[in-house]
């Protein structure tokens, strides 16, 4: 990690410039293969796992028999886990629940909003170098919370078989048909539907590169996406009274997702950021994907920050998707985040608490899209429709209102509309 002190305003961009592809340069590539997929549909999806996945696959429905066979050679400990916290993210989720509530704006005039579930929705879950079982509870939850009567995912399998985590997990957040597919041709499936795999209105989940940019290509055809997604990132504020060995391990924690990950620590003293770095050196010989974490730090930077202000004005510019506060005062910093995806206020909330199980969603925006975008809640699985309905007390009351505005846009049929109610009150008396 680079350390940096002394940062102006202007300097932050550069500083924290983030290591992500830019997708753009796959378009061309991926728009040929979602349109042989929207032509020619599992014929082009069953090529396309034999060529990216050297897979033959006559059959990527996976069967009844494939998910109890998973649940069946699942470690006990591993169910009772994942039961646990999908218990916490239900229970999480739930309270996102919001009552009818219908509001009179004027004596007459009656408007309520309710919310209905998305009809159709597509989870990816990467298979790629970890088995994200998590991220189906993550999407899954909720998606059954919502009500949305079909929920498709599509899993690249490993060896022909979707790990048997991954088809617990769908199996008891209640996902309908689960595909072994995976890359463009996953997401091109659900965008478009083929013979097998059913359309989809919204498709949710997080993918490499080629995935993304198939989510943007899809959305400009009118499938909805989640949101913009990048590689994993965290940021964590730290000062003397953190315990150097928990923030190397926070760093870590993110760093090992993969090589474009990015992890940035925000401390008060160089003599501390020097501690979290022994510590960093340390744990990183102890860890499976060492190499993976590895090509991340050195994408990564430490910034000695001169007190809070300057660490949040850092932080509310970086947008991280992973927001650490490891500070005696966490509570004051936290009340002044204004941008960040998902925050862990104090010293023993870690990071991967998040990811698996306190409740909260950890698919989250990224590469500074937490400026502008939540993460997924259960409003992602829901669309929120407007209802109204007036009297005759109410259409006299508003009725002018319209007839004034319509007839100063010049659109004399909206007007006429309510002319044409009004003069039959008239008629009728």
């Amino acid at each position: 990690m680079k350390i940096y002190k002394n940062l102006s305003p202007s300097d932050y961009k550069t500083v924290l410039q983030r290591p992500a592809l830019d997708t753009t340069i796959l378009f061309d590539s991926v728009k040929s293969i979602l349109s042989d997929i929207k032509n020619n549909g599992d014929t082009a999806v069953k090529n396309y796992a034999l060529k990216f996945d050297k897979l033959d696959l006559s059959d990527f429905l996976v069967s009844e028999k494939e998910i109890q066979d998973a649940e069946n050679q699942l470690d006990t400990q591993l169910k009772k886990a994942i039961l646990v916290a999908k218990s916490n993210i239900e229970r999480f989720h739930e309270k996102q629940k919001s009552a009818v509530e219908v509001v009179e704006t004027m004596q007459g005039v009656k408007c309520w909003r309710k919310s209905v579930g998305i009809e159709k929705v597509g989870l990816y879950i990467p298979g790629g170098t970890a088995p994200l079982f998590s991220t189906v509870l993550m999407l899954g939850v909720p998606a059954q919370l919502a009500g949305c009567r079909e929920v498709v995912l599509c899993s690249p399998p490993t060896g022909g078989n979707i790990h048997p985590a991954v088809l617990y997990a769908a199996k008891v957040v209640g996902v309908t048909k689960i595909f072994k597919l995976g890359g463009v041709q996953a997401i091109g499936a659900m965008a478009y539907g083929t013979e097998t795999v059913p359309q989809v209105y919204k498709i949710f989940g997080p993918g490499n590169q080629y995935v993304t940019a198939a989510k943007q290509l899809v959305n400009t055809e009118g499938v909805a996406i989640d949101m913009p997604a990048g590689p994993s990132e965290v940021m964590v504020i730290a000062d003397e009274t953190a315990n150097p060995i928990f923030v190397a391990a926070d760093l870590l924690s993110q760093a090992e997702h993969g090589a474009d990950s990015q992890v940035v620590l925000l401390a008060k003293s160089e003599n501390f950021v020097n501690r979290v770095l022994q510590a960093i050196d340390n744990q990183l010989l102890t860890l499976p994907r060492m190499d993976y974490a590895q090509k991340a730090l050195d994408n990564s930077v430490a910034i000695v920050v001169e007190n809070d202000d300057e660490a949040m004005s850092i932080s509310n510019h970086y947008a991280p998707e992973h927001l650490i506060l490891s500070v005696e005062n966490a509570d004051d910093l936290a009340a002044k985040v204004i941008n960040a995806g998902s925050v862990f206020i104090g010293h023993l909330t870690p990071e991967s608490v998040g990811d698996y199980a306190s409740g909260t969603n950890h698919t989250l925006p990224t590469n500074g899209h937490a400026k502008a975008y939540s993460g997924v809640s259960l409003d992602s699985f829901v669309k929120k429709i407007t209802f109204q309905r007036l009297n005759t007390e109410g259409l006299k009351n508003l009725g002018q209102t319209v007839i004034t505005m319509a007839e100063a846009e010049q659109l004399k049929a909206h007007a006429r509309a309510v002319e044409v109610r009004l003069e039959s009150f008239n008629n009728d008396k």
